[in-house]
Formats: structure tokens, C-alpha cells, sequence
């Protein structure tokens, strides 16, 4: 079982990456970009043994107290329980 975790800067928060990455994307002749906004990706590869609910509260935890930065970050957790049986 898998969990997907999905970490991105809280609204308000300043991205100056997000905002060099647009700069780029339209010098690159996209046009009608509204915004860019920069995050992260995890993937965490969970025991078998773990319910669906235990994963997601696992992967949650790490994700809050690992992971994101709460003064500043949101993040989600997607539990991807067919990625035990493409295994």
C-alpha cells in the first residue's frame, strides 16, 4: 500500500520558485498562465498489514510532523491501495 503525499505552500504564503517557473513558461511562449505555485511529492510505501484507516492516520502523522511545514505548508494524503497489487 502506498501513500501519496501532496505538500504545497498555504495560500498567501510567497513562492518565488512558483514565480520563476512562470517567468520561464511564458519566455517559453505559454501564454495565459494564471499562476505557478511549486510543491512537493512523496510517495511512502506502507506495511500490508495496515487497514486503509491506519495507513492514512500513518502517513498523516509523518506527514505533520516530518514533512510539511505547518507554519506554512498544507498538506494531503491520497492512500493508494492498488499499488499493493500492481506490486
Amino acid at each position: 500500500m502506498k501513500a501519496k503525499v501532496y505538500v504545497t505552500l498555504k495560500p498567501g504564503v510567497l513562492d518565488p520558485q512558483g514565480k520563476a517557473i512562470h517567468h520561464s513558461a511564458e519566455l517559453l511562449g505559454f501564454e495565459k498562465i494564471g499562476d505557478i505555485r511549486q510543491g512537493k511529492y512523496f510517495e511512502i510505501t506502507l506495511d500490508q498489514g495496515l487497514s486503509a484507516k491506519e495507513a492514512l492516520e500513518t502517513a498523516e502523522k509523518i506527514a505533520k510532523d516530518v514533512l510539511a511545514n505547518p507554519v506554512i505548508e498544507d498538506f494531503s494524503v491520497i492512500i493508494d491501495e492498488t499499488a499493493a497489487e500492481a506490486a
